[in-house]
């Protein structure tokens, strides 16, 4: 079973690869089957330029060293490849990899692996995964679906915890997920799905930020045929789903991609830019070809081989700037005296590039938590290219403001107003994300003040004023039905509460908000757009009332919204009104169904009163601690 001289490679392909335009790398990389000679086996792949031999070692040689010898390329590429006979599907091997530096040996996982070992096993598994996709309907109507202009709420899963075989002490699988969660997302009404990393991660407690095999969905919850299944029947739902993507650093694990060939080749070589003091990982070396060629290949991947809708881009300003988490003396200028890491700038520009002139239909998110302009904005007026950016800035505000008791509401409702001075600057996505339930914050529903009555009213005050505002909505999940303790990644969410009224009544309001959001176009044909949006009154901190105009195209389907942000019913409240004619009550967050008081108004008709800077204006009631929704005829 010798190794025999097989490539993959035209001479294009490596020139590719070399300039770091390469980014379908896994179609060449990695360990395919194939057939040489009229004999089948598996062609592997590897780059490890600092190699002074490669070896595949694995379950059909014994894991025996140079066995099964790779054949390094002519070119100067630092391409070992050769096919080995025999080697079929569900074969585990490794790379053993002797270098020129000091004479190291490391034994490596394969980093285009399309299939993992569970961990703790850290062997790479020969797979060639084969599905029959039943999603043309969706794939066909994405670009609208998937649109700046159409409604946008993401429900945030960590796949190992949304639910558990308590008995059996498992998560579900992604065939048990296929069912279940499918059906629980379309039932609740959101419109895409973002699982947490699903590709191979070593570390349970990382949640899958740290990956190890960044082509290979985690072998935890079944094989890579079965993952596409469930992103299929997504499709099938008509629900998008957006996967976590960590460009940003990697694990040193001893199997992975650190000190690959014994030299920093995956990783910067200098500390300063290569080690990230955070999370005590390795930080990608953004200005070397390869490795933009393999990140943006694992991007291309990802929404090629399994459908995906988008990219969640996680820890963006940890690549943006050199100072990240760092004193001074710890980091280095870049040549003009900045701290922006224009490495990375350039890469981003690139993989966003890449990615949407790719695909039709997907779209790039960033977790990007500074003031860094245009994040969101075309590259070719200076942006980086994402489709969307999280609004940190909201969440953090928002949320000071709501833990706050009523009473003292009134000295800080610029906390709650600010977020309308930049609201447009990007085109925003409002996370109430799973980083926001972890490490002593409590979870949404802990954070609210005040009796038990009073903090499932915030509750439903907050995420009414959440989807009322400008921009895409993501709440991560047990947040839809009112989690009462922290997230716990390894434990189940707890179901159990669904059979307490309030905690129903929390999922019936978000169920209801989904509905709202997607069936009232004021709420997201200009969601991005500072034309989409208009105050009545920010002032009112007397009465921490707050109230404004969302706008779509059509002006007649402009929604009027008001905010009573106390426990006090506010009766006779005037609001301004641009328009004559009557105001029709088609949400309120005080519903009775809610876990709501039931405070409601009739139809209203305006009168020609100015008020609020407006022509006209209507008289109306606010319920204790409520959101209410209006249309105007």
């Amino acid at each position: 079973m010798k190794t025999i001289t097989h490539s993959l490679f035209t001479d294009f392909d490596i020139e590719l690869f070399k300039a770091g335009k390469h980014y379908r790398l896994y179609e060449k990389l990695g360990a395919h089957l194939t057939e040489v000679d009229g004999v089948r086996g598996t062609y592997f792949a590897v780059w490890a330029p600092a190699a002074k031999a490669v070896s595949v070692i694995g379950d059909f040689n014994y894991w025996l060293e140079g066995e099964n010898p790779l054949f390094v390329r002519w070119d100067g590429s630092g391409i070992w490849e050769g096919f080995v006979p025999n080697v079929d599907k569900g074969s585990k091997y490794k790379y053993k990899i002797q270098s020129h530096h000091n004479d190291i040996k490391t034994e490596k996982a394969d980093p285009f692996a399309f299939y993992c070992e569970t961990p703790p096993n850290t062997a790479s598994v020969v797979w060639d995964t084969k599905h029959k996709w039943k999603d043309a309907k969706w794939m066909e109507k994405r670009a609208e679906k998937n649109s700046l202009q159409s409604p946008f709420s993401v429900y945030e899963v960590h796949l190992g915890s949304w639910k558990k075989k308590v008995e059996e002490n498992r998560s579900l699988s992604y065939l048990e997920l296929a069912d279940e969660l499918v059906q629980y997302v379309k039932e609740m009404q959101f419109t895409h799905v973002e699982f947490m990393p699903i590709m191979e991660y070593p570390y349970d407690p990382s949640w899958g930020y740290q990956l190890v095999g960044y082509f290979a969905p985690t072998s935890r919850f079944g094989k890579p045929e079965d993952f596409m299944v469930l992103v299929d029947k997504f499709h099938q739902a008509g629900i998008g789903v957006i996967l976590d993507w960590v460009p940003s650093h990697f694990p040193d694990d001893a199997h992975g991609l650190g000190f690959f060939d014994g030299t920093n080749l995956y990783e910067h070589p200098d500390r300063r830019k290569g080690y990230h003091p955070d999370w005590k990982s390795l930080i990608f070396n953004y200005g070397r070809n390869e490795v933009r060629s393999f990140l943006i290949s694992t991007a291309i991947f990802w929404l090629d081989k399994y459908h995906a809708d988008g990219l969640r881009v996680d820890a963006v300003a940890s690549m943006l700037y050199l100072d990240y988490s760092r004193k001074d003396g710890e980091w280095e200028p870049n040549i003009y005296g900045g701290r922006e890491n224009l490495e990375a700038v350039s890469f981003l520009k690139e993989l966003n590039e890449a990615v949407y002139g790719s695909f039709t239909g997907v779209q790039t998110i960033a977790e990007e938590s500074t003031s860094f302009p245009m994040v969101s904005r075309p590259t070719y007026i200076g942006g980086l290219g994402f489709g969307m950016k999280w609004m940190m800035g909201w969440m953090h505000d928002t949320l000071e403001y709501f833990k706050k008791e009523p009473i003292y509401r009134r000295h800080h409702q610029n906390d709650l107003t600010f977020s309308m001075t930049y609201a447009f600057t990007e085109n925003f996505m409002l996370p109430l994300s799973h980083d926001e339930v972890v490490y002593g914050k409590h979870s949404i529903l802990g954070r609210m003040p005040g009796d038990e009555w009073q903090r499932f009213a915030n509750l439903r005050l907050l995420y009414s004023f959440m989807f009322t505002h400008p921009g895409t909505k993501l709440l991560f999940m047990g947040g839809e039905f009112g989690q009462s303790g922290e997230w716990n990644f390894e434990q189940s969410l707890d179901w159990h509460l669904l059979q307490h009224n309030y905690h129903n009544g929390i999922k019936n309001l978000v169920t209801a908000l989904n509905k709202l959001y997607k069936k009232q176009p004021a709420l997201y044909e200009k969601q991005f757009a500072g034309d989409g949006f208009e105050w009545i009154n920010y002032s009112d901190s007397e009465n921490s009332v707050i109230a404004y105009i969302r706008k779509g195209e059509n002006e007649e389907e402009n929604l009027i919204v008001a905010c009573n942000l106390t426990p006090v019913i506010r009766e006779n409240y005037r609001i301004g009104v641009p328009v004559q004619g009557k105001l029709k009550e088609i949400f309120n967050s005080d519903d009775a169904a809610f876990g709501g008081s039931g405070v409601k108004n009739k139809t209203v008709k305006t009168d020609l009163i100015a008020w609020n800077h407006k022509p006209y204006s209507a008289e109306l009631i606010l319920p204790p601690l409520a959101t209410v929704v209006f249309t105007i005829s």
